[in-house]
């Protein structure tokens, strides 16, 4: 019994010290209930997020550290931003979003993670059709993928506004990005597909395609 005791105290302090827990996200918003048939796509991602007040922002998936740093250096050279090597390869090593202008983007990479954390993050212009500054990131990107499918999605919280959701249709419309996907809730899946499996074991999001 004591060397069962001990090997069961044994396999509990490897799993304590193991797990992973899902961090909290950085931006809470509540996505629209849908009814879909689809799962989210877990790789090769660019997602573009809208809070409930309008603002947005963009972000790539931290598995894409040589499209990342693509990105960085064509906003660079686009916008001539004059950022150091340290602000790049902090927008490289950063998981979460940028959700400021570019005359803010400097500042920004070189804020601490606590510093970013209690930012009030004023979001990507794109309702001026003047200065969609989205269009930039986009096209950036855009040329980060060239050759490599990328899975652009838009995630946006149930009480966003529609003058920003145009800026960001815009913003594809202007990189000739006509294909996208809607992070939603799944809501009412047709039984027996491919997806409510997948729910009832994961509980995994959904998308709708555009």
């Amino acid at each position: 019994m004591t060397a069962m005791c001990d090997v069961a105290f044994l396999l509990l302090s490897f799993f304590i010290l193991a797990t992973q827990f899902k961090p909290d996200e950085a931006l809470e918003v509540v996505t629209p209930k849908s009814v879909s048939t689809r799962q989210l796509e877990g790789k090769d991602i660019v997602l573009v997020t809208m809070d409930r007040d309008g603002k947005v922002y963009f972000s790539i998936d931290d598995n894409n550290q040589d499209e990342k740093e693509v990105v960085i250096e064509e906003v660079n050279k686009m916008k001539n931003l004059g950022l150091t090597d340290a602000e790049k390869q902090a927008f490289i090593n950063r998981g979460s979003f940028v959700g400021v202008p570019f005359s803010q983007l400097k500042s920004y990479l070189q804020m601490s993670p606590e510093q970013i954390k209690n930012l009030n993050h004023p979001g990507i212009p794109v309702t001026d059709t003047l200065n969609n500054e989205l269009q930039v990131w986009i096209r950036a990107t855009v040329e980060a993928f060239k050759g490599k499918k990328m899975n652009l999605m838009v995630k946006g919280d149930n009480e966003a506004k529609y003058p920003s959701f145009k800026g960001i249709i815009d913003a594809f419309k202007k990189n000739e990005q006509f294909k996208f996907s809607m992070v939603t809730d799944p809501e009412g899946v047709p039984e027996g597909t491919e997806l409510a499996r997948k729910i009832e074991k994961l509980g995994a999001k959904a998308t709708d395609e555009q």
